[in-house]
């Protein structure tokens, strides 16, 4: 009997018709170090593994997910008008059961909605994204008040894990300097950043003042997780959110 997949369901005020879910790597049937539930094509795995474990999602899904090409851009695509697989790093719709997703294994998933669930959207948000401003780009496609949205932080790597140097604290802290507080120095040309203060950093900038979850570490947590800085060669988890049906 193939092992449940372990889903982790995002505890958030929003309205009942909104469903988002995020897989762990456990439920699959990929191998080694992609081992079990890897949904990403680009890595290296089997081909063959990675259909079959999109399978086993998509049993939980309304529809096929809008997969994207991520490139840790700023591109926002709508959904439920998207052809193929668009270079991109966030995805919105207003359209029923039209399901928007974003890979990670590291990177912060952050999914979207408004206070009516009318809309709902996916972002991939490593750094590179977050310097860039791919959660403003995501609130802005929304094309509704910022006050009115409600977002929730997924599983990435934690602040206690992620090191970077010079240039990424620069990058952050030249843009918004009360952002120093999301970075603690470790030695002479290293920080330790922490994604999650800084989404929510860009979030409240871009007016959305209700955020919720974070606090789930991909690095530090291999039986669940998947991760590229701890790995290297590794596979993928996913965040999914739609609206459902009336």
């Amino acid at each position: 009997m193939a092992a449940a997949i372990d889903w982790i369901e995002p505890e958030w005020p929003v309205p009942s018709r909104i469903r988002a879910l995020v897989t762990t790597r456990q439920g699959g049937v990929s191998q080694g170090p992609y081992a079990d539930l890897n949904l990403g094509t680009r890595v290296g795995d089997d081909l063959q593994a990675v259909t079959e474990n999109r399978a086993r999602v998509r049993a939980r899904l309304p529809s096929e997910p809008i997969w994207l090409r991520q490139v840790h851009g700023v591109e926002v695509v709508q959904a439920d008008i998207v052809v193929g697989e668009p270079a991109a790093d966030a995805a919105f719709t207003g359209a029923p059961e039209v399901v928007c997703a974003v890979q990670a294994a590291d990177c912060l998933p952050v999914l979207v909605c408004d206070r009516r669930g009318t809309r709902v959207a996916a972002a991939h948000a490593g750094w590179r994204g977050l310097a860039a401003g791919v959660l403003e780009s995501t609130v802005a496609a929304l094309s509704l008040p910022p006050a009115d949205l409600v977002a929730w932080l997924g599983p990435a790597i934690g602040p206690r894990a992620f090191e970077v140097g010079t240039d990424v604290y620069e990058t952050f802290t030249t843009a918004d300097p009360e952002t120093a507080t999301a970075f603690q120095p470790v030695r002479d040309g290293k920080w330790l950043a922490d994604l999650f203060a800084l989404a929510r950093a860009r979030l409240s900038r871009a007016g959305v003042g209700e955020v919720f979850g974070g606090g789930l570490c991909t690095f530090t947590d291999p039986a669940r997780f998947f991760s590229h800085r701890r790995d290297r060669v590794t596979g993928r988890q996913a965040a999914f959110i739609w609206i459902a049906g009336r």
